[in-house]
């Protein structure tokens, strides 16, 4: 049977996250989950300072072609090794984590539905759709606690780059998506659909 591939979306600090764990937690061992952010584009060849002030909300930060691949590669039944990137240095790691397809594939990232050449890939594309004061304090909290940042340039970069870019580019792919969810209390119907369609495709 060929893997379900889900596809989450939103702004950042919506709850990709935490409903792409829930739905982990439902289905256990016929789950992966792969994030946007683990193929940022590789800066090392910049210094530190420019790498800094790169535009990390905008697509061309993503390298989409390796993400495609990846994906395509899964949907085969082929193993990947996917990078692990460091959000303090901007940089990919040396460590990569060679990960197996399971029945179960969801893609999370905020700009996953932007791309026009993942659509037609996804069998379930949902887009989580969140207050924007919500969604700052989340990712203020998040960034401070796990990427070791300060207030001031949590604020600074979503001022400069997260909101603007998130107009541009995420709002409008919510129009691609099957089903924008609105709070936690949609989890439950996601979790009903992936499980209507994975009893049809098998």
């Amino acid at each position: 049977m060929k893997s379900f591939l889900i596809g989450i979306a939103g702004g950042s600090g919506s709850g990709k996250t935490f409903l792409a764990n829930k739905i982990f937690n439902t289905f256990k061992d016929d789950v992966l989950i792969i994030q946007q952010d683990s193929y940022y584009k590789d800066l090392s060849g910049l210094e530190f300072k420019k790498r800094a002030l790169e535009n990390f909300d905008h697509p061309n930060s993503i390298d989409i072609e390796l993400l495609k691949t990846h994906i395509n590669k899964l949907l085969n039944r082929e193993p990947i090794n996917r990078p692990t990137y460091s959000f303090s240095k901007h940089i990919r790691k040396d460590q990569i984590e060679t990960l197996s397809p399971k029945p179960i594939i969801i893609v999370e990232g905020i700009l996953i539905l932007s791309f026009k050449e993942l659509l037609n890939l996804f069998s379930l594309k949902i887009f989580i759709n969140i207050d924007s004061d919500i969604r700052f304090i989340r990712r203020l909290k998040r960034d401070i606690k796990q990427r070791n940042r300060s207030p001031l340039d949590v604020c600074t970069q979503y001022l400069s780059s997260v909101r603007p870019m998130h107009k541009k580019f995420v709002i409008p792919s919510k129009s691609n998506s099957d089903i924008i969810v609105k709070n936690e209390n949609d989890h439950k119907s996601i979790i009903k659909i992936i499980k209507r369609k994975l009893v049809k495709s098998s």
